[in-house]
């Protein structure tokens, strides 16, 4: 049968029919909301570059996670920004670490919304990098030391864990990370804790304004020997095989937007758990237009947003969650 049988605008005609037969639905349990957390009082400092989104101390930062609980979201990551910074990332495992005293203090207070920690080490390190790094002084060259890094990895993950974290989600790019801190969890009784690995990151160009948020960027080269290669796909399948095998209960794509054929590949090929990050330089360019006013943020953010979850996303970090959850509630 053809025109003028089918006629496809027959189901689009008015909300209510469109409501019926849509085929995906955006919902606020999809979304996950970053923040940024540093030492101090009464700290709720904007991050230029990310409008709406703030560098908060711990007592900020349960107030704007009591206001996140109330809208329903179900689930917040942590960044820590450390008050001291050393090649080793010490704060990142210490027992009074920025993040530690975060979760310790949310979780007093707020009992319905999951703890998510960023396990890296790039937030922590003078240098920038996501790992335990090496030079040749003579070249003057450097090297991120995958096993060296493990085991400092490891420690942040546990003391997390120890803190009260929900989830632990290692965002290194080291090989074998996943292995190695599912094995400290278990011998140190956490045997409950999920991993979220960030198992596709790519080593993109839109990770800017994060970068000034989390005070991060590194003070020499870059993170292309560790993180993916945008031109790759194949090598994504690998990566997130390896982290299922070793005990990953959530595999993430990062970027979300650029990579949305990953999500998907993902998703059919092993049927499992897929978070995507909707990152920063995502965000801020959206941010940037709508307020020159060459386009509509509420439209476009939740048009992206139900692209991310079209693509096959089961969830999505994005500095979007407590604007799109009040959004989905009109």
């Amino acid at each position: 049968m053809g025109f003028p049988n089918q006629r496809l605008r027959r189901l689009r005609q008015n909300e209510n029919i469109r409501r019926l037969v849509r085929e995906t639905d955006l919902s606020v349990n999809d979304l996950i909301m970053p923040l940024f957390v540093r030492p101090g009082k009464g700290v709720k400092q904007m991050i230029p570059s990310m409008p709406g989104n703030y560098q908060m101390s711990v007592d900020k930062l349960v107030e704007e996670v009591k206001i996140l609980e109330g809208h329903g979201i179900p689930g917040i990551i942590l960044f820590g920004i450390p008050d001291k910074k050393d090649e080793m990332g010490s704060d990142a495992y210490a027992d009074e670490g920025i993040i530690q005293q975060a979760i310790i203090a949310i979780k007093k207070t707020v009992k319905n919304i999951l703890v998510i920690t960023d396990v890296c080490l790039c937030e922590y390190t003078d240098h920038g990098h996501c790992g335990f790094v090496r030079r040749d002084d003579r070249t003057g060259n450097f090297e991120v030391d995958n096993d060296m890094t493990l085991e400092l990895l490891v420690k942040e993950a546990v003391s997390h864990a120890k803190a009260g974290a929900d989830i632990v989600a290692p965002s290194d790019m080291m090989d074998g990370r996943v292995g190695a801190i599912r094995d400290a969890l278990d011998e140190g009784g956490f045997h409950h804790i999920p991993i979220m690995a960030y198992s596709a990151k790519y080593a993109s160009g839109f990770y800017g304004p994060f970068r000034e948020a989390a005070e991060s960027t590194p003070g020499f080269g870059d993170r292309s020997s560790y993180q993916m290669d945008p031109h790759n796909v194949t090598e994504a399948l690998r990566e997130v095989s390896l982290d299922i095998g070793e005990g990953a209960d959530i595999v993430m794509v990062k970027p979300a937007l650029a990579y949305l054929d990953i999500i998907r590949i993902i998703k059919d090929t092993f049927d499992y758990p897929v978070a995507a990050y909707n990152v920063s330089g995502e965000f801020s360019v959206v941010k940037a237009a709508a307020e020159k006013g060459w386009i509509d943020e509420k439209r476009v953010a939740l048009e992206i947003l139900t692209g991310i979850k079209r693509a096959g996303a089961d969830m999505i970090l994005t500095y979007w969650a407590k604007d799109a959850a009040q959004w989905l509630k009109k």
